[in-house]
């Protein structure tokens, strides 16, 4: 996967989660306005139907109060025709003659005591009512000169009713006049206010506190809930009791404290699901987006492999082929001496390729645990001496040196001797390959409890933090690519951990870029 292509699907994947997670905060703020829109619509439906109830209420009070009032005086009003239509037919035939008349009567009540307010000594009321009355008279003697006069009709029909819209008009008009002298308290209570509210906001499915209080022309009145405050997010005002003008001194204020907590709530699930799915696509996404760095960086670390063992045994193969050469040359063949030196060299490559080899299948067979490892009772610092002498050609070639430090008092340890030779090796190998100048390497021995420390101290050019956590990896050299100014192929540490963990130890290196490194191997001591 070449770079363009691999930052082209990296930047759209990462688009589309970003898109998925805007779309979702979108909806969720969408959501969430639009359970406050609904929320304000039943607030204002309940408030509203709260003021009608308690003004049809008090209405209600005042007529039965007046009612009764009225029909306990034990007093005739006095009454008087507002209004009398008369309308006469006569029937020629039959000589008769029928007299319709339809009028509306006010009666008069004086009341003592007030229905609302005992303050006042006596009220005056008036009941309107209507009366039907059909006279038959067996003649056609009259007419409308006499209409009026005291003519006693034959038969007479007499039919009386209430007056529905005048007395809806004039108990309204009665009942506002003199509600509006009376002491809010004595209008309406704490507990038929709470009542009211919460079961008109029950069916309006708004199940969250409340508080609410009774305004008289902005100040406060002593009808309010015990923990009102007045919140201008969260409150809902309206008028009650209006006069008959339509204008009212009351109003009342209804807040939710918890409003944005019971908004939340109704999303809640639903937000819980949509955040479980996003979370389900981001881990995927990171998933994918770590297979696909990882299988980049395989591929990397794959050809810079092949690129380094190329290397390794390109040099080798060349020496060899120029040893067969030299020899095959006739005045080379009769000198012994130069024939045993090429032969020499011949198998000094073969065993340096031969070694590289032995090095990948350690580490395979280390990988899938078939590496037999037995260990036994040995001197420690015996394998750090023996492990010195591989290195020694090497360490003369570049004119370099290994100072020893043993300062442990016990140094007897359970390993197998060649695989923890092999692991001193590549540890000094690694820093005679890493110091440019000439080698000056340092070992150490310590005893730290039950354990035995090996440190072993070069003067080279150090690493990065970033290399000291990925240096013991396979196949990992902080020099990439085809560049071959050190030689390696990045399993030498790798086959170190290994090999320590399994001997129940622990390595680990400290270094400083430019400074050299350390490289520190715990192994348990044996009791």
């Amino acid at each position: 996967m070449n770079n363009f292509f691999f930052r082209l699907l990296v930047l759209l994947m990462s688009l589309s989660l970003i898109g998925i997670i805007l779309v979702q905060v979108y909806w969720f703020d969408s959501s969430f306005k639009n359970n406050d829109e609904q929320f304000k619509f039943h607030v204002k439906q309940v408030i509203g139907n709260v003021a009608d109830k308690l003004q049809k209420k008090e209405a209600y009070s005042f007529y039965d109060k007046y009612n009764k009032l009225k029909d306990s005086t034990g007093k005739d009003p006095k009454k008087e025709d507002l209004l009398e239509f008369y309308y006469v037919q006569r029937n020629t035939k039959t000589n008769k003659t029928i007299v319709y008349s339809n009028s509306i009567i006010a009666e008069d009540y004086d009341i003592s005591s007030s229905l609302f307010n005992k303050k006042f000594n006596n009220e005056r009321f008036k009941n309107f009512s209507s009366k039907r009355v059909t006279e038959i008279y067996n003649n056609n003697t009259i007419d409308k000169s006499n209409l009026q006069q005291s003519l006693l009709p034959d038969i007479t029909i007499e039919k009386s009713g209430n007056l529905d819209v005048l007395d809806k008009v004039q108990y309204e008009i009665s009942y506002k006049d003199i509600a509006s002298a009376t002491p809010l308290e004595d209008r309406v209570s704490n507990e038929v206010l709470q009542k009211l509210l919460k079961n008109e906001l029950e069916e309006y499915g708004v199940k969250t506190k409340f508080e609410f209080a009774v305004y008289s022309n902005g100040l406060a009145t002593k009808i309010k809930s015990k923990d009102f405050v007045y919140d201008k997010e969260a409150t809902y005002p309206i008028q009650i009791f209006a006069d008959n003008e339509g204008n009212s001194k009351y109003q009342l204020l209804v807040t939710f404290p918890h409003k944005k907590k019971f908004l939340l709530s109704e999303l809640v699930s639903i937000t819980v699901l949509s955040i479980i799915f996003t979370l389900i696509i981001i881990i995927a996404y990171s998933s994918a987006l770590n297979q696909l760095i990882r299988q980049r960086h395989i591929s990397e670390i794959k050809n810079d492999f092949i690129n380094n063992m190329t290397h390794e045994f390109k040099t080798p193969i060349a020496t060899i082929n120029l040893a067969l050469d030299a020899i095959k040359n006739p005045k080379i063949i009769e000198d012994k001496e130069k024939v045993f030196k090429y032969l020499q060299m011949i198998r000094d490559e073969n065993k340096r390729m031969h070694a590289q080899v032995e090095n990948v299948l350690r580490i395979s067979k280390l990988e899938k645990k078939e590496l037999d490892i037995d260990k036994e009772s040995s001197d420690l610092e015996e394998i750090i001496n023996d492990a010195i002498e591989h290195v020694n050609l090497i360490l003369e070639d570049r004119q370099g040196r290994i100072t020893t430090h043993f300062n442990a008092a016990r140094t007897t340890v359970l390993i197998n001797e060649v695989h923890f030779t092999n692991v001193i090796v590549n540890v000094l190998e690694n820093a005679i390959k890493y110091s440019p100048d000439v080698p000056q390497i340092d070992v150490y021995t310590e005893n730290i409890k039950d354990m035995i420390l090996i440190k072993v101290k070069d003067q080279g050019l150090g690493m990065s933090k970033v290399a000291q956590k990925r240096v013991f990896e396979k196949f990992y050299r902080e020099h990439t690519g085809d560049l071959h100014n050190v030689k390696g192929h990045g399993l030498g540490l790798a086959y170190v951990k290994r090999i320590v963990e399994d001997h129940n130890g622990q390595v680990y290196v400290e270094s400083e870029k430019g400074k050299g490194s350390t490289f520190i191997i715990k192994i348990p001591l044996i009791n």
